[in-house]
C-alpha cells in the first residue's frame, strides 16, 4: 500500500509518498490533495520533519528512505545526503567525491533523478562557475531553498 501527505511549504505544496516502512517519494505538486486515511509512522516523521526544516529548526532528516536507481544513482544521492545544511557543492566535485571526475554527466542524471527533493539535498548542487543549473523543482524553488538556508546559518545569500 502506498500513502500520500501534503503539506503546504513556503516553496508550494510538497507530497510525500512512502509505504509503511519508508519514505519513497517528496516532491513539489501543484495543488494539496485529501492525504490518505491512515499515515504509517514514517510518513507522519516525514511531515513532521519537513515542516521543522522550513520553520528553521532542523538541518538533517532523520527518516528511513528508499527510491528505485542504479547503483550510480544510489552512489550519487548517498554522496548528496553529506552536502551540509547552508552549503553547496558543484556537479564537478560531486563526481570527484564519488571517485570519477569524468562522471560529471552521469552525476547530473543521477542528480535529476532524485525522487526525495529537499530530504536528499540535491538543490545544493550548482555549476561548477556558482551558477543555478538544473532542478525539478525549477530554478525559483533551488534558489529559494539556498537562500533560506543561508540565511538559517547566517551566510550571504545567492547574488543571482
Amino acid at each position: 500500500m502506498i500513502y500520500y501527505s501534503y503539506i503546504q511549504s513556503p516553496v508550494g505544496p510538497i507530497e510525500i509518498s512512502g509505504d509503511d516502512d519508508f519514505v519513497c517519494v517528496v516532491s513539489f505538486v501543484e495543488q494539496i490533495k485529501a492525504d490518505t486515511e491512515f499515515l504509517p509512522k514514517v510518513i507522519r516523521d516525514a511531515r513532521q520533519q519537513l515542516e521543522e526544516y522550513f520553520a528553521g529548526t532542523r538541518k538533517e532528516f532523520s527518516l528511513s528512505l528508499s527510491q528505485s536507481g542504479t547503483d550510480f544513482q544510489r552512489l550519487v544521492w548517498s554522496e548528496l545526503v553529506n552536502i551540509p545544511f547552508g552549503k553547496t557543492t558543484s556537479y564537478l566535485q560531486l563526481a570527484k567525491n564519488i571517485g570519477d571526475a569524468k562522471s560529471i554527466r552521469a552525476v547530473g542524471s543521477a542528480n535529476g533523478r532524485n525522487n526525495l527533493a529537499i530530504i536528499v539535498p540535491c538543490h545544493r548542487v550548482i555549476g561548477s562557475n556558482g551558477t543555478l543549473v538544473g532542478y525539478a523543482g525549477g530554478l525559483d524553488r533551488k534558489k529559494w531553498l539556498l537562500d533560506f538556508e543561508a540565511r538559517c546559518t547566517g551566510q550571504q545569500m545567492l547574488d543571482l
